[in-house]
């Protein structure tokens, strides 16, 4: 309270109104993927389409990373995050390869024994040395300094080694994670660690063709990455914003041998356990190519056992026009278009819409042209089919999470919940350190009351009345003096959301005319 020592006339401004609770945006996307240029490793803000191109290039053989992102603005999307991986995939036309530029650092034991291989990130690099020094003074002989220079740029990894332990700093894990300059990979040969070390001297990268091999594999952790360094999918845990996440060119990977069936699911899980614990967003999933509607169902029966109110799938591929100049067009998978949809039927009628039954913008063709008896296999296991109807164009036939709990089985559902509670979380901040007492449970309730009525007059919830459509409750029952003694303030929050027609059913039988019959 202030306090007042002269006579006279005080003005105080006194906060008692509501605080509205603003609803936050539902259709910001994140991609994954190889592009030909940009910052690595990094997730980039991208805005619209000439934006992207400006920054990570334009199409690339081999990679959808530029497909998706096309498709997403095109289908209505607005805004979304990029994240360049290291390399760069390629379909293996000769006409397109580009010698890498790169060196064979020799081992101690011999000359004509390759340790290391090191390969610029950029294939045009150049000037790029690498200088191996030798263990520094009380360290284990097996241990060397790597010291890798570009112009004025210099990335010092000391004490690393060949070997792998809890205690050990491999040099492949380490460089491959940390550098924006090279990546390593150990040729195989036969010694001890200290044999195999790489031999003390500064070695230049130059362009190599022969040596490379010519699909070299991709590790899962590529694409997984790490929260700290900012890499993969891990690194799109500092962004709050992000809806939907989606990593095309994972099927690239797989469709060019370069990752197994097995480092497909291991991604695939990692984005679906990175939505898990971030609560905010959903993975959209990739079918792979080639595969028929039997197959598919099978694959995600028997292999791909995915259950997650977090991650929708979407078969088959999409056919679109290749701008590289293929007059059949090219088939993408359409992680990118589904979320240019969701962003645009969030735009136009709400997050609480299924985003389905949408005319896929851009779409030419399918990979495989499904049947309704087809789909009824598929839908039941979560597979949201993409099908093309005479005079009605290519549209997204399905609407279902991965989860196989009925409560959270459609998209639209797992979406409204997520927009409700980031709302209603980024909204009620001011209340941390509050007085805990019966003014502030009204205070809190009046204004999740209020979005919530907006919310239900936006058509979201089900009900002929807000009473109806849902209930806040914070009271003496709920916070009773042990729970207020450990500092804790608790809102019970219940909605009744509108679920899709999905089976929209008409029963047509005879009757005999001149009876009257009741509606």
């Amino acid at each position: 309270m202030p306090t007042y020592l002269s006579p006279g006339v005080y003005i105080e401004e006194v906060d008692r109104g509501p605080r509205p609770i603003e609803g936050v945006g539902t259709a910001v996307a994140a991609f994954v993927g190889f592009a030909e240029k940009g910052p690595i490793g990094q997730p980039t803000l991208i805005t619209n389409w000439t934006q992207f191109v400006n920054t990570f290039g334009g199409f690339i053989r081999g990679s959808y990373l530029a497909h998706s992102v096309y498709g997403y603005f095109n289908n209505g999307g607005t805004i979304c995050y990029v994240t360049r991986l290291p390399g760069e995939l390629s379909d293996g036309g000769s006409s397109a390869a580009k010698p890498a530029v790169a060196a064979l650092l020799p081992s101690r034991a011999s000359a004509s024994i390759s340790s290391l291989q090191v390969t610029a990130l950029e294939g045009g690099a150049g000037e790029i040395t690498v200088e191996v020094r030798p263990p520094e003074q009380g360290q284990p002989e097996d241990q060397f300094t790597l010291v890798i220079r570009r112009g004025e740029t210099e990335e010092v990894f000391p004490n690393v080694s060949l070997g792998r332990g809890r205690n050990v700093r491999n040099v492949v894990d380490v460089v491959n994670r940390e550098s924006k300059l090279v990546r390593l990979a150990e040729q195989e040969a036969t010694g001890s660690l200290i044999e195999r070390a790489p031999a003390p001297g500064t070695y230049a990268l130059a362009p190599m063709e022969p040596k490379l091999p010519a699909a070299p594999q991709v590790s899962a952790n590529v694409f997984v990455g790490e929260a700290a360094s900012r890499t993969g999918i891990m690194g799109l845990e500092v962004l709050d914003n992000v809806t939907m996440v989606c990593v095309p060119d994972l099927m690239a990977a797989y469709q060019a041998g370069r990752i197994s069936e097995e480092g497909v699911r291991a991604v695939q899980t990692a984005l679906l356990n990175h939505c898990e614990a971030m609560k905010d967003r959903v993975a959209i999933l990739d079918a792979p190519p080639n595969m028929t509607p039997q197959k598919i169902r099978e694959w995600r029966r028997d292999i791909a056992r995915y259950d997650s109110k977090y991650g929708a799938l979407y078969y088959p591929w999409i056919k679109v026009a290749d701008p590289l100049g293929s007059g059949d067009g090219v088939l993408v998978p359409p992680c990118g278009y589904m979320a240019g949809i969701w962003a645009r039927s969030d735009s136009e009628r709400g997050v609480h819409k299924a985003p389905a039954n949408e005319v896929v913008r851009g779409a030419l063709g399918l990979e495989f042209q499904i049947s309704r008896n087809e789909q009824d296999t598929l839908n039941p296991e979560g597979i949201n089919c993409i099908r093309a109807f005479p005079g009605r164009g290519i549209r997204v036939w399905g609407a279902r999470t991965l989860s196989s709990d009925p409560a959270w089985r459609y998209l639209n559902v797992r979406r409204l919940f997520n927009f409700v509670e980031k709302s209603i979380e980024n909204g009620t901040q001011w209340v941390v350190f509050e007085p805990n007492n019966v003014d502030l449970w009204e205070r809190v309730k009046r204004d999740i009351r209020a979005f919530l009525t907006r919310v239900w007059g936006d058509g979201a919830l089900f009900g002929a009345t807000p009473e109806q459509a849902f209930y806040v409750k914070c009271d003496e029952e709920l916070n009773p003096p042990e729970v207020r003694d450990v500092g804790q303030l608790i809102i019970e929050v219940g909605l009744c959301p509108v679920k899709p027609a999905e089976f929209v059913i008409f029963r047509l039988s005879q009757f005999s005319g001149g009876a009257s019959i009741s509606e």
